[in-house]
């Protein structure tokens, strides 16, 4: 009898909550796909209130689908999409408690058999040091990326700036949407800053019609955080209070983040589009040791944690794609790390044995040892735009590695020549403002956002383009 009275009770809070939910009056705030591939995708809402959300799509493998969007998450909603079609073209209209739909449009990835152009473009760095929302301008790069109408667009780590503040004035004398919030120390306060960003209406026209592929970097939880090193003892924040877990819970609620049970809060994961790319996302921050440990070759720190690097070798090892792009959120020759004396907190040891170089070179060597070829990295943080080619081994001149480095999309901007010569890399361009900027029409010439281009033939053309989206640099490379 207690369990039936139990069952009853919670039988008329399940209805009671329906009801509630029902009855409310909501509007749909955002919406975006994400993780599209050949058969699978992911449709993403938010409501400004409690209500249900219904989503439509059209095509094999579409429906109907009604979702509560609840305040436990915020008010936003995921939907998992399978048995698509490789290579459609899909549209989808969202809508909450008002009759006029919200429209979106994706297209899915060809089958990995099919020779197939793709282009894509990736950036990183929104919305930090107080060079936020231009009042008149918004975030302009966005538009340019939506003019080049890419197959998708990757967020390659600090779309937010969840330590930062946005103000009414910015870092360069702008007038801008101040934001209602400070350093994020509660989840409620990581929500804030997605928002925030989200609301800008060129972020959100390009995430209407172009797929997200969404990826972190330590500006979505706190500066150069990492499992060991993300409670901060500054003012505003209480000690010894693990940031991590809020930022990743609302990284996971704002994105859209195909999500297993099997495997909660992984964030690493593969985009294989038609015959020619493997795009391979790396999560650089919740398996780190910490930034200020020494790196030696009998105790090689890790970057990745052994899962995620025993992950990257057999997909590296198992994938027949033409190119392996690698998106690194963090730099493999650029020292980065602030203050210094807290450790590296890239890839590069550069003055001090602080890096996870070591852990770079075991992946190096794993490419050189495999016979893997046609690698190349992008990585963003560094808030200026260059590119290296890299021969590490003289005794093979033929085995190269690229890295693009593009940012920031709208930040403050960071111009540094040095770079770690462990690779032995050659820089092939260098775009950054040789003097102090001192406006934001100055400093906006200067952001820039990168594109991959490979065509049926599997001839790749990586570029990095600034806010009319013209080619600043590009480079042409054949498998």
């Amino acid at each position: 009898m207690q369990s039936l009275g139990w069952t009853l009770i919670t039988v008329l809070l399940g209805w009671v909550w329906t009801e509630r939910i029902r009855a409310s009056t909501c509007s749909v705030t955002h919406w975006a796909a994400g993780d599209v591939v050949d058969r699978t995708a992911v449709l993403w809402a938010r409501a400004d209130r409690e209500g249900w959300m219904r989503i439509q799509v059209e095509g094999p493998g579409g429906g109907n689908w009604a979702l509560p969007a609840t305040a436990e998450r915020d008010f936003t909603v995921k939907l998992s999409l399978r048995r698509l079609r490789p290579d459609r073209l899909y549209r989808y209209r969202v809508w909450c408690s008002e009759p006029q739909a919200h429209m979106g449009s994706f297209r899915t990835a060809p089958s990995p058999e099919t020779l197939a152009t793709v282009r894509f473009a990736w950036g990183g760095d929104v919305g930090g040091q107080n060079v936020c929302r231009d009042a008149r301008l918004g975030y302009p790069l966005f538009t340019a990326v939506e003019a080049l109408q890419p197959d998708f667009f990757l967020g390659l780590g600090d779309m937010i700036y969840a330590d930062s503040r946005c103000e009414a004035t910015g870092r360069y004398g702008n007038a801008q949407i101040p934001g209602s919030f400070g350093p994020a120390v509660d989840v409620r306060d990581f929500w804030a800053h997605w928002r925030y960003n989200l609301e800008e209406a060129n972020f959100q026209r390009l995430r209407a019609h172009v797929p997200y592929i969404a990826i972190w970097d330590d500006h979505e939880v706190v500066n150069d955080f990492g499992p060991l090193h993300d409670a901060q003892q500054t003012p505003l924040y209480s000690p010894r209070v693990h940031l991590l877990p809020f930022g990743l819970r609302a990284f996971l609620d704002y994105n859209p983040v195909a999500e297993d049970p099997k495997t909660p809060g992984r964030l690493y994961r593969a985009i294989r589009w038609g015959k020619h790319l493997d795009l391979i996302l790396l999560d650089t921050r919740q398996y780190r040791d910490a930034n200020s440990a020494p790196d030696s070759k009998p105790f090689p720190k890790t970057l990745l944690g052994r899962e995620q690097l025993t992950w990257l070798k057999a997909r590296l090892k198992a994938s027949e794609a033409t190119w392996k792009v690698i998106a690194s959120s963090v730099p493999l020759s650029i020292p980065t790390g602030f203050p210094p004396e807290n450790g590296r907190d890239g890839w590069a040891n550069f003055d001090q044995n602080t890096g996870f170089e070591n852990e770079l070179w075991e992946i190096v060597r794993f490419l050189r040892d495999e016979g893997i070829r046609n690698v190349l990295f992008i990585t963003t943080d560094v808030h200026f735009a260059t590119g290296f080619r890299y021969r590490p081994f003289p005794e093979d001149p033929g085995f190269e590695l690229y890295e693009f480095v593009s940012g920031p999309m709208n930040a403050g901007l960071f111009p540094n020549p040095d770079f770690d010569l462990s690779l032995n890399p050659k820089r092939l361009f260098f775009f950054g403002p040789s003097d102090e900027v001192a406006t934001y029409e100055e400093a906006v010439k200067w952001m820039n956002f990168g594109v991959i281009q490979i065509d049926r033939g599997g001839v790749l053309q990586a570029s990095v383009r600034d806010v009319r989206g013209e080619a600043v640099y590009e480079i042409t490379l054949k498998p």
